[in-house]
């Protein structure tokens, strides 16, 4: 493995840093994270993840804004607005999972030895 160089500082933060900046929010983790179950009702969500309303309408704006989130409108009676991940949101799924599994292994409680 070799040490980044001057350049490599020059050019800005790394992929992992810009990737958590983007989705990286508790909240926006929440929603993601519940949304994997499949599309949900506004006030769904909002039992689901516990997120105030105020909050909820930020963090689900700002997903939809950067591609991870996609909204569609029922416009029978009464009006119904789902949230479901999209392509790029779904892609997120393995790494939640593989998320679980490090934290199923490293953070059982227990000081590391």
């Amino acid at each position: 493995m070799s040490l980044p160089t001057h350049d490599d500082a020059e050019a800005g933060p790394c992929s992992v840093i810009e990737s958590i900046e983007q989705i990286g929010s508790k909240w926006r983790l929440v929603v993601l994270h519940d949304l994997q179950d499949g599309e949900k009702r506004f006030n769904e969500l909002k039992r689901s993840t516990g997120a105030s309303s105020r909050t909820l309408s930020r963090v689900l704006d700002d997903l939809q804004e950067t591609g991870f989130v996609e909204r569609r409108l029922e416009e029978e009676s009464p009006v119904a607005t789902y949230y479901s991940l999209t392509e790029k949101g779904t892609s997120l799924c393995p790494v939640f999972e593989e998320i679980e599994c490090w934290a199923d292994e490293w953070l059982d409680g227990s000081p590391e030895s």
